[in-house]
């Protein structure tokens, strides 16, 4: 027996032809789930078979009532029992309702019945809501002027993730949100359309290639596009330290040679050239060795690439610049790693002034840091990252 979806609506002629168009169509025609839409002036008990009413307290616009959509649920209830069904949850669509994610909708789909209330007018009265609902959803912060396509919304994102609706489970568990991130790219055939052609590496075959581009793309457009989900994903999936190769090695810095080579990965990374998330700090490296800092020298087959200091007596990391032709091969995550494991003394070092430089910001949430207390929002200059993961192996 498939999931139960029911939609109390004052408009079923609205609902119904949507939930049997298509994949839906298709899955409910083989039983893989039911879909009921009720009309709600069936449950009135006026003769004008009328649903709404002024607001108490004045206002413009009409509210519904109560007792027509109590009366409703209570028969969907019944049904639901008459069939063996556990309790429907009741979802209420309305415009305050929580923001609706793909994580709701993989809860949701877990449900035996689905209950999703269609608001109308002004609102619903509260009363029913507090009595008979699970829970309010919206699915965006707008108003609509009725919530039968908010509630088509939900159901179709609840039934495609029933088993069998879509031909692959891996159809929905490499879209947009499942995993947290924006899909990457897509692209078909012509190879090339109108002078614009397929990224190289799709064509090339080799499927750990493919897996590696579209999972990057994926995390660019999601920082680009969505900043906060971006955000949200590095702090839940720690970043992998990539292994150190025989070639590489990080040294104190000594000699004129090493400051001269930090010098000029400073200037590369503080350049006109080097984007905005290029910190800029008010000392020179070797100025800053007076201020208590130890820095340390990232090479790569002898061709310096990258720098980071700490500051023993505070705990304090900082300095931490890769080359630009170096990037994208996890040098950050590297030195932010060892920076960390050289500072054993502080249960908790930090990196100072992270808010403006988005890539930092992020590396940090990746590697177990979180913003201090009090210490301002994300994108604030003087945002400081605290080491807070004491789950990483013992320090060096």
């Amino acid at each position: 027996m498939g999931m139960r979806v029911d939609i109390v609506t004052l408009f079923p002629e609205i609902c119904a032809p949507f939930l049997n168009t298509s994949i839906l169509g298709r899955a409910a025609d083989k039983g893989l789930f039911e879909a009921h839409c009720h009309q709600l002036r069936a449950y009135t008990t006026n003769r004008q078979n009328q649903t709404d009413d002024y607001p108490y307290g004045g206002g413009c616009g009409m509210v519904l009532y109560a007792q027509p959509i109590a009366d409703c649920l209570r028969a969907v209830a019944a049904q639901a029992a008459a069939q063996g069904r556990a309790k429907p949850h009741v979802v209420f669509m309305t415009a305050a309702g929580k923001p609706y994610t793909e994580e709701d909708a993989k809860r949701l789909a877990a449900c035996d019945d689905l209950v999703l209330v269609c608001g109308h007018y002004e609102g619903i009265d509260q009363r029913v809501i507090d009595a008979f609902g699970d829970e309010e959803l919206s699915i965006g912060d707008y108003v609509l002027t009725g919530g039968e396509l908010a509630s088509l919304v939900v159901a179709d994102s609840v039934l495609r993730l029933q088993p069998g609706v879509l031909a692959e489970e891996k159809g929905y568990q490499e879209e947009s949100y499942w995993d947290g991130l924006l899909e990457y790219p897509q692209y078909t055939r012509p190879e090339v359309w109108e002078g614009r052609a397929v990224p190289p590496t799709l064509l090339c075959g080799n499927h750990t290639k493919v897996d590696a581009w579209r999972a990057a793309q994926s995390r660019a457009r999601t920082r680009a596009r969505r900043p906060e989900l971006y955000e949200n994903w590095c702090a839940t999936h720690p970043a992998p330290i990539p292994r150190w190769k025989r070639a590489e090695s990080a040294r104190l810095v000594k000699t004129p040679a090493q400051w001269q080579a930090v010098a000029e990965i400073y200037r590369a990374c503080t350049g006109a050239d080097a984007g905005a998330d290029a910190p800029a700090p008010a000392a020179l490296p070797q100025e800053a060795q007076g201020q208590g800092w130890a820095f340390y020298l990232h090479e790569t087959a002898a061709n310096p690439d990258a720098v980071v200091a700490v500051r023993h007596a505070t705990g304090e990391i900082g300095w931490l610049y890769v080359q630009p032709a170096a990037r994208s091969q996890g040098l950050g995550r590297k030195l932010l790693d060892f920076a960390r494991k050289k500072l054993p003394e502080h249960p908790a070092p930090y990196l100072q002034g992270v808010g403006r430089h988005t890539a930092l910001y992020t590396l940090c949430l990746g590697m177990g840091y979180t913003p201090a207390p009090g210490d301002g929002l994300a994108g604030e200059c003087t945002l400081k990252m605290v080491y807070t993961r004491q789950n990483e192996t013992a320090p060096e």
